[in-house]
């Protein structure tokens, strides 16, 4: 266990040395091989006239928070890139292929991320409620989920809470991604609605879906929470918080 630990810090002392910029272009290059390999095939920019006539729709608050509005422009930024986007069937919905890198140069501004267990400013900040509020319109669409990560700290008290313990789904450009798959014979995409501080997505759909029931059942230990999701009474994930 000894040299299993001293060998631990010193490959994290090399990763250290290599700059982030490398680390990133090694991740995207290995998850760019991976999904060709296993023959992932992307919703992308699409115009169509088929009728969305049919949605599932969630809306959380925005809270005010310091850098609100920069927050607001980065939902914005986000949401008028993901609603370009039709999801045939069996297509897979990646956030960041949606998205792309959240720089500056692309318009993104400043915001608090939860960076490494703590509230750092960082450029897309605010991106993470865009990601977690598609996440649970999905769950309601009864959508495949093929990637999520959940936030390691659960950092709101009850009275915060914009979304449940559970609901959420953390992104971090290269590195942490939300998929969802779509599962019926017909094409779907989100919508989205920013005014008077609140958020609303829609799951827009030619033919009609069932709204599924979503439970998050919390068992709660010394320095952790552990959410249990569920689905029409069906287990469908685990999500673990420090406290």
């Amino acid at each position: 266990r000894i040299i299993h630990h001293r060998c631990f810090r010193k490959n994290m002392k090399i990763k250290k040395l290599i700059p982030s910029s490398l680390r990133l272009r090694y991740k995207l290059i290995k998850r760019y091989t991976e999904d060709r390999n296993k023959g992932v095939i992307f919703a992308s920019f699409r115009v169509t006239e088929s009728p969305f006539e049919h949605s599932i729709s969630e809306t959380q608050e925005i809270r005010k928070s310091e850098y609100y509005q920069n927050k607001i422009d980065n939902i914005r930024l986000g949401t008028n890139l993901i609603e370009r986007i039709i999801i045939t069937s069996g297509e897979t919905f990646s956030f960041w292929r949606a998205i792309g890198n959240p720089s500056p140069e692309k318009g993104f501004k400043m915001g608090r991320n939860l960076i490494d267990g703590k509230l750092k400013a960082d450029y897309g900040g605010g991106l993470c409620q865009l990601s977690g509020i598609i996440y649970l319109c999905a769950l309601k669409a009864g959508l495949s989920i093929n990637e999520r990560y959940n936030h390691t700290v659960d950092i709101y008290t009850e009275e915060e809470r914009f979304t449940p313990l559970g609901a959420d789904a953390t992104v971090v450009y290269g590195y942490k991604d939300l998929r969802v798959v779509n599962p019926y014979p017909f094409d779907i995409r989100f919508e989205f609605e920013i005014q008077d501080g609140y958020m609303s997505c829609n799951l827009l759909s030619t033919k009609p879906i069932t709204e599924r029931t979503i439970e998050f059942r919390r068992k709660k230990y010394l320095n952790r929470i552990v959410v249990e999701t569920f689905s029409d009474n069906k287990y469908l994930n685990t999500s673990e918080y420090l406290i």
